[in-house]
């Protein structure tokens, strides 16, 4: 990210306040919403120039909120290393985040559109009301409803996902109402997430660790399914309300969800979501590159022949550092088998 290094007082620069940013930034992510950009500029097409400042925005917001939600969820891994809090401080992290924000508007405004920062806000206050509901629930340990789970995870990862696309529009002559799929594809990757925090995934757990969402008290889709769909077992909520750290208690927890078939039910409703991208993206008159997109997410929950996953309690049967036997070969890997960056999409690159 280029910015002013100015002088501010006794020697500090810029430099120093964006030290947490930098430190979580360099440390590269699965890089999914860039991708996302890149295949729908196959139906925006969209000057690079622009599609450039876009990604930058994007990236940007996206770290920035990832060193809040660590602080927000108390979480002590991130991609695999400390999280930037823990390196540096609370304090300079959350400076250094909200710094990041403005450094994005700040390129909002190179755009040079007199409703792209409409559109900024817009999108941040529904991702800030995502994230609040999130943390109202933690903090009451109330169960949400699985209607408002599914409206938090449409806010909370939606938020950036729709800060994309409508940025995007405002430079294409397509104008076709992309809310719904947009609105789909953020429930499925929120989903996605929370499943792969249950399971044991080699690949995903190479950056955080095992049901981490149980110590944070959240309630992901998969503990929401466990709890209302079982009103009279209680078991999953009292773990839920102790943030547990103990790995043993964890995985009794999971194995019980499997139990109740909350796993399978959570496997059915993305596998939905599934289809329901499919068939949006079908109705926009396709887009070879958006649905390869959805079938590699979609490898997570599926077997090799496609079939869904099945869960059972004796797959969390085991000591807490053996691994379930799910193969890396049918995770997502971004830049692998599904590769944006390839020359049938030189014309659609993000770099100016």
């Amino acid at each position: 990210m280029e910015s002013p290094q100015k002088a501010l007082t006794n020697g500090v620069t810029d430099d120093f306040l964006l030290e947490p940013y930098g430190y979580l930034a360099n440390n590269m992510g699965k890089e999914l919403r860039r991708e996302l950009i890149v295949a729908f500029n196959h139906w925006l097409d969209v000057p690079p120039q622009k599609l450039y400042i876009i990604n930058e925005v994007i990236r940007m917001l996206h770290n920035a909120s990832l060193i809040i939600d660590d602080i927000e969820d108390g979480s002590t891994i991130r991609r695999g290393k400390p999280a930037a809090h823990c390196v540096f401080g609370a304090p300079l992290s959350i400076n250094s985040a909200n710094f990041v924000y403005f450094l994005a508007l700040q390129k909002v405004l190179e755009l040079q559109h007199p409703e792209a920062v409409t559109i900024f806000t817009e999108q941040m206050i529904e991702l800030h009301r995502g994230q609040g509901m999130d943390i109202f629930w933690r903090r009451s340990s109330h169960c949400p409803t699985e209607s408002e789970y599914r409206n938090m995870a449409v806010r909370k990862t939606g938020g950036l996902f729709g800060l994309a696309v409508r940025l995007m529009q405002l430079f294409s002559d397509n104008k076709a109402n992309f809310k719904p799929l947009v609105d789909t594809l953020g429930l499925l990757f929120q989903i996605r997430d929370d499943y792969a925090n249950m399971i044991d995934n080699s690949q995903y757990h190479k950056s955080k660790t095992f049901a981490d969402d149980l110590t944070e008290g959240k309630f992901s889709f998969p503990i929401v399914q466990a709890i209302r769909n079982h009103p009279k077992d209680s078991q999953v909520l009292s773990i839920v309300s102790q943030h547990t750290t103990d790995p043993s208690l964890k995985r009794y927890c999971v194995q019980h969800m499997a139990e109740l078939g909350a796993l399978d039910s959570t496997v059915e409703a993305m596998a939905e979501l599934e289809s329901q991208c499919l068939n949006l993206i079908q109705q926009h008159n396709g887009n070879i590159h958006l649905s390869k997109f959805v079938h590699c997410l979609a490898r997570l929950y599926r077997t090799p022949d496609k079939q869904l996953r099945r869960h059972t309690p004796a797959e969390f049967n085991m000591e807490p550092n053996q691994s379930c036997k799910i193969s890396n070969s049918h995770d997502f890997v971004p830049g692998s088998s599904f590769n944006l960056d390839s020359n049938s999409l030189q014309n659609h690159s993000v770099h100016p």
